[in-house]
C-alpha cells in the first residue's frame, strides 16, 4: 500500500464527509482502509453497519470494497444497495446501526465519496470522528488492516418500501387537492425514490398527484445536466417543463436526493428559506397539537430573516446555528428541535432521527400548498418578503486583511457577531430598511462566502457591491 494512497487522505477527508476524484484520489484500497477505521471508530465490531450507494459507475465497486474493510474488522454489513442518502439514514435509524453512503451528492461524474453516520443516523464531522478515521486509515494503508478472530458477514436488505411507507405515515397527502408536479431527478436517486414515495411503485395507495418525470433514468454520468439544483442553469429544464405542462409546481432533487428545490407555476424558484418557514409552521403546529409547548426550531445564520420571524411568530424558539450539515444534526439532538432548515435546501426532522430529508420537506410543502387554493407564487410570497444576494464566493489570499477592511467599513453602521465568520446586522434607522451581511470562510479552500439580505433590492444590491469590493480589494 503506497505512501501516495496514505497522503491522499489529507485531501479527501473533508469537514463533513469524504469526497474525491475516482481513481486518482478515491480508490478501492483507500475505501477498504477507511471502512476498517470507521468500524473501529464507531465500535461496530460484532454489530451491524449499513452500506448504501448511489447510481455512479464507481459506487458498486466502492461499496464492495467498504464491505471487505468493514468485515475484516468484525462488522456485519447490511447492504441496502441503490438508495438515496436519506434512505440510508432511514436504515441507520431503524436498525440503530452506523451507516456509510457512497455518493458525491451534486458533484460531477468524476467524483465519488462517502457520507458516514454513527448509529441512529447521527452525522460524523471532522471534529467528531472523521479526523480519527482519517488518521487510523492512514495507518492501515501503511501497515495493512489487522485481521480479527471473527470476521463479519454480509447480508442484503431492501428498505425502499418501508422507507416510503414511513414517510407516508409522517405526512398524509391523501386529502390534498389534485396537483400536477414536474419532478427533475437529474438522473440521480430521486428517479428511484419519487415513484416509491409519491406514486405506487412501492405498493402504496395512489395520491392526488400527477407526476411528470424528467430524467428519472439512473445514470451517474449525468447526461442531461449536473444534479446540482443550486446552480441556476440546472433548473432551466424543470422551469420550462412546469410552464409547458401547466403544472402547479416543480421539484428538483440533487444527485443523492437528500436536497429538494422548488419552482412555482411560473417556473420561478421558491427559495429554500421560504420552504423552511412553511415546514417549520407545520411541524410547530403538529407537536403543539400533541401537547408540546417547549418547541425549538433550528436555522443557520444565513437563512432569510423570515425563517426566525416565522418560528418566533408561531410561539416557538428559533435556534440560530453555524452553517454545516453534521453540526446541525448534532444541534438537533442536543436541543430536541422538531425541525431544522438550511439555506442550501437541507431540511432536518426530529421524527427522522434528526437527519435531513429532502423528500420529507417536499411532502410537507405539497401538503400545505395542496390544502389551499392559491397558486404557489402567491402562496409562497408571504414567506419571501425580503431581497437576498444568494451566496457569492471570492478567492482571497489574505482573509484577515479582508476582515479588517469589512470591520472598518461597517463600524458604527451595524452590530457584529462572530458565530460563523462575520455577521453584521444593520442598526435600526428611519432612513434605511433592515439588512444583514454575512462573510464566512470556507472550511477547505481560500474562499470567503458572502450573503446579504435587505428589506428591498436596492439596499441589498448596494451592500452586496460594497462588501464584494472590500472582500476583493488588494492591499
Amino acid at each position: 500500500m503506497s505512501r501516495t494512497e496514505s497522503s491522499v487522505l489529507e485531501r479527501i477527508v473533508k469537514s463533513y464527509d469524504v469526497r474525491g476524484l475516482v481513481g486518482s484520489e478515491l480508490t478501492e484500497t483507500v475505501v477498504e482502509a477507511i471502512a476498517a477505521a470507521f468500524v473501529d471508530e464507531v465500535g461496530a465490531a460484532g454489530g451491524e453497519v449499513v452500506v448504501g450507494r448511489d447510481m455512479r459507475d464507481s459506487s458498486p465497486g466502492f461499496a464492495a470494497a467498504f464491505a471487505r474493510g468493514a468485515t475484516a474488522r468484525g462488522a456485519n454489513v447490511v447492504d441496502i444497495g441503490l438508495c438515496s442518502t436519506d434512505e440510508s439514514y432511514f436504515a441507520s435509524g431503524t436498525l440503530d446501526a452506523p451507516a456509510a453512503m457512497f455518493t458525491a451528492s451534486h458533484n460531477p461524474a468524476a467524483y465519488n465519496g462517502m457520507k458516514l453516520s454513527s448509529a441512529g443516523a447521527l452525522g460524523l464531522s471532522f471534529d467528531t470522528g472523521l479526523r480519527s478515521i482519517r488518521d487510523r486509515a492512514a495507518e492501515f494503508l501503511e501497515s495493512g488492516i489487522p485481521a480479527v478472530d471473527q470476521p463479519g458477514t454480509v447480508r442484503e436488505l431492501d428498505v425502499l418500501a418501508s422507507y416510503a411507507a414511513y414517510l407516508r405515515e409522517l405526512v398524509d397527502l391523501s386529502g390534498i387537492r389534485p396537483l400536477r408536479v414536474v419532478v427533475d431527478a437529474g438522473n440521480g436517486m430521486g428517479g428511484l425514490t419519487v415513484p416509491a414515495v409519491l406514486e405506487e411503485a412501492a405498493g402504496l395507495p395512489s395520491l392526488p398527484l400527477t407526476i411528470i418525470p424528467l430524467y428519472f433514468e439512473l445514470d451517474g454520468n449525468f447526461p442531461n445536466h449536473e444534479a446540482n439544483p443550486l446552480v441556476p442553469e440546472n433548473l432551466v429544464d424543470l422551469q420550462r417543463a412546469v410552464v409547458e405542462h401547466g403544472a402547479d409546481l416543480g421539484l428538483a432533487f440533487d444527485g443523492d436526493a437528500d436536497r429538494c428545490f422548488v419552482v412555482d407555476e411560473r417556473g420561478e424558484p421558491v427559495g429554500p428559506s421560504a420552504v423552511a418557514a412553511i415546514v417549520a409552521l407545520r411541524e410547530i403546529a403538529r407537536v403543539r397539537a400533541a401537547g408540546d409547548d417547549d418547541i425549538s426550531v433550528i436555522h443557520n445564520l444565513i437563512t432569510s430573516s423570515i425563517v426566525a420571524e416565522t418560528i418566533e411568530g408561531a410561539g416557538a424558539t428559533a435556534v440560530r446555528t453555524k452553517v454545516g450539515h453534521s453540526l446541525i444534526k448534532a444541534e438537533m439532538k442536543a436541543t430536541g428541535a422538531v425541525f431544522g432548515g438550511e439555506h442550501s435546501a437541507h431540511y432536518y426532522f426530529r421524527d427522522f432521527w434528526g437527519a435531513d430529508n429532502g423528500m420529507l420537506a417536499a411532502m410537507h410543502l405539497l401538503a400545505e400548498f395542496g390544502s389551499q387554493s392559491e397558486p404557489l407564487s402567491s402562496f409562497a410570497a408571504e414567506f419571501s418578503p425580503y431581497s437576498d444576494s444568494g451566496e457569492i464566493n471570492s478567492t482571497v489570499d489574505d482573509i484577515p486583511a479582508a476582515y479588517t477592511r469589512i470591520v472598518e467599513a461597517f463600524a458604527g453602521r451595524g452590530e457584529f457577531d462572530e458565530l460563523d465568520g462575520l455577521f453584521i446586522t444593520g442598526l435600526t434607522s428611519m432612513d434605511e430598511p433592515f439588512w444583514w451581511v454575512s462573510v464566512r470562510p470556507s472550511n477547505t479552500e481560500p474562499l470567503l462566502r458572502l450573503n446579504v439580505e435587505a428589506g428591498d433590492r436596492e439596499t441589498m444590491e448596494r451592500l452586496r457591491d460594497e462588501a464584494l469590493g472590500l472582500i476583493r480589494a488588494t492591499n
